[in-house]
């Protein structure tokens, strides 16, 4: 198993999100990396293809987001914001971030396993276990 590259400890999201050093250069900052990490995860997660995708997505649920995070930002991350700040960030501690936080959710941690395997069927948890050990997809 690699070697873990985040510092957070909590169960949710947010904190693993956090962990993640903002390689941005403090001038000019308006909104933090935790948080367009978060919309661009919610965003690929609702089908967002594409960084105007994203746009409409932040603009969408900006409100809701803001609200529920307990923060004030005056405007949600325009596209050219996404653009910049995925040409800047670690994409290496970004997916260390990801892993972390998934084996996280796992009861018992990763001991004992080799690989973590996520396909759509099981995120969506539409499989169902069959006598032999295979599952099938419950929906077509």
């Amino acid at each position: 198993m690699p070697q873990s590259l985040s510092a957070a400890t909590d169960l949710d999201l947010i904190s693993y999100l956090k962990a993640i050093p903002d390689a941005r250069m403090r001038r000019g900052v308006r909104i933090p990396a935790w948080y367009l990490l978060l919309v661009a995860v919610l965003g690929i997660l609702s089908k967002c293809e594409s960084l105007r995708d994203l746009d409409r997505f932040a603009r969408r649920h900006h409100a809701v987001l803001t609200e529920s995070l307990g923060i004030e930002l005056k405007r949600p991350p325009s596209d050219s914001a996404f653009r910049y700040f995925f040409l800047q960030v670690d994409v290496v501690a970004v997916c260390a971030a990801i892993r972390d936080w998934t084996i996280a959710q796992i009861p018992g941690g990763a001991d004992g396993l080799d690989q973590l395997v996520c396909d759509g069927k099981t995120l969506r948890g539409s499989i169902v276990a069959t006598s032999g050990g295979v599952q099938l997809s419950s929906l077509r």
